[in-house]
């Protein structure tokens, strides 16, 4: 239940920060959006719990944490581009 709950709470802060009508590019850009947080988590996840030392090297996260912030601000301009006012 967290991660329907987390889902809710993201919905509802889109609604709240962006008010005005939704259309179809604002709702595929809070997707994109949830999925590059999702990420980014994964890649803190990773960094911190596991003590491997090829997962901490620093040569294996950069793509992912580049994606993950491209993908970010990606899915932040489609969701602020997809509000009617």
């Amino acid at each position: 239940m967290g991660i329907l709950n987390t889902l809710k709470n993201m919905i509802m802060w889109g609604q709240v920060m962006f008010k005005g009508e939704k259309s179809g590019v604002f709702w595929w850009g809070l997707i994109i959006f949830g999925l590059a947080v999702s990420a980014l988590f994964i890649v803190l996840w990773y960094m911190f719990i596991f003590d491997s030392s090829y997962y901490s090297s620093w040569r294996f996260f950069a793509p992912w944490i580049f994606a993950g912030a491209v993908f970010l601000l990606i899915g932040f301009y489609m969701m602020k581009s997809g509000t009617k006012k």
